[in-house]
């Protein structure tokens, strides 16, 4: 067991980190002021310095290495914020994964270079009205009709709705109820019959879109397919590699805050002298320090451990759990320590902690997390409708 990351991994981490810290705090501050998603541009930038795919095999257009390093950048640029990161969450963990272990190879050959050449972005599409953490009550429908699938429905808490190319769309594909019934299809956004609701107006994530998807006689290829009904257990599977991306955005959130605290409180001067001379503020920087390192390396352990494969529900929902819950601890401890400038939207943390309340709701609420942490433990699932 290394803790230690090698010199190839440092490489790549300065790399990452120079180009965020160089190139995107302007554009961060821009796509925060403006609501409105990385140009186009910015994300095949993302893609000619390798930062798209970084886990996606060589052969599909990534880089062909490994969960931890595909996490060592994207926390580099969670650090900057969440919007101008989400290209790279949505290449490294996002449905492309789910693509790439359960798609045909002519679909995957045809999208994912696709993606990693930052040409496309793709979505998933699981929540509905009526189904958010209870995800099997969904209510969309995919019909098989000879050569092609039909679906009708809609979704809500879409990210990257409405701007996003495609949608990973999780889907009642027979009549059988519960999970059993549920697979997923594979949806580009120009297909006549999808149409999108109004953006969403959310306390955070600003620059991430957000928006309903409504299916209306929606027909796709039969290779469309992805998963079939019965696959509801292999989709979350690949999710699990999702909550462990959701993870390392909130420690982007977090890490970001230690460090804007840190600089603060040295050069914040009250009754004659820095305010880090203070214990109370020391003990606050060492508890925020060891919720920060806690979670970085629960998340380098699920990674690691997920190699050749993904992760389990054990290893991503500690990782996910302890990362949220330390994100909305640690930027709400940089708030306080940086008084009434923290609260200023003239400083990034007031933004740090809006986003890190998100990243504890999406992808399953803590809550969620710790039911699949003891699920986990006692080795069975939990009927929630008794």
């Amino acid at each position: 067991m290394d803790f230690t990351l090698s010199e190839e991994q440092q490489a790549l981490q300065t790399a990452a980190r120079e180009f965020a810290r160089r190139e995107m705090v302007a554009v961060a501050e821009q796509t925060e002021r403006d609501a409105r998603p990385l140009s186009r541009d910015w994300v095949k930038r993302y893609a000619e310095m390798g930062f798209l795919g970084v886990n996606v095999p060589t052969r599909y257009g990534g880089l062909g290495l490994g969960n931890v390093e595909a996490f060592l950048v994207l926390e580099e640029f969670a650090k900057i914020s969440s919007a101008v990161a989400f290209p790279i969450f949505e290449s490294v963990v996002g449905p492309v994964r789910a693509l790439e272990h359960f798609a045909t190879e002519a679909l995957k050959t045809r999208v994912i270079p696709a993606v990693c050449r930052g040409e496309m972005m793709i979505a998933v599409a699981m929540s509905e009205p009526e189904a958010g953490t209870a995800l099997t009550d969904l209510r969309t429908r995919a019909e098989v009709r000879g050569d092609r699938i039909v679906l009708n429905g809609a979704k809500r808490w879409c990210s990257g709705g409405g701007h996003s190319d495609a949608y990973l769309v999780y889907c009642r594909l027979s009549e059988v109820p519960g999970a059993k019934g549920i697979g997923a299809v594979y949806v580009e956004r120009d297909t006549p019959g999808l149409t999108f609701g109004e953006q969403e107006q959310l306390m955070g994530f600003r620059g991430i879109p957000e928006c309903d998807l409504f299916f209306d006689e929606v027909s796709v290829p039969a290779e469309h397919l992805v998963v079939p009904a019965g696959g509801f257990p292999r989709l979350m599977r690949a999710f699990d590699l999702e909550r462990c991306g959701n993870a390392t955005m909130a420690l982007g959130q977090a890490a970001a805050a230690l460090e804007d605290a840190l600089v603060w409180v040295q050069e914040r001067r009250q009754f004659g002298k820095p305010i880090v001379e203070f214990q109370a503020v020391q003990l606050k920087l060492a508890e925020m320090a060891m919720r920060v390192e806690a979670s970085r390396l629960l998340i380098y352990r699920a990674a690691q451990n997920a190699e050749g494969g993904l992760p389990t529900i054990l290893d991503s929902s500690i990782a996910k759990c302890v990362a949220n819950e330390a994100a909305r601890d640690v930027t709400g401890m940089a708030v306080q320590l940086l008084g009434g400038y923290g609260y200023s939207r003239e400083y990034p943390v007031e933004r740090r902690m809006r986003d890190a309340w998100g990243w504890g709701i999406a992808g399953g609420t803590i809550d969620i997390q710790k039911v699949n942490i003891a699920s986990a433990l006692v080795g069975r699932r939990f009927d929630q409708r008794r």
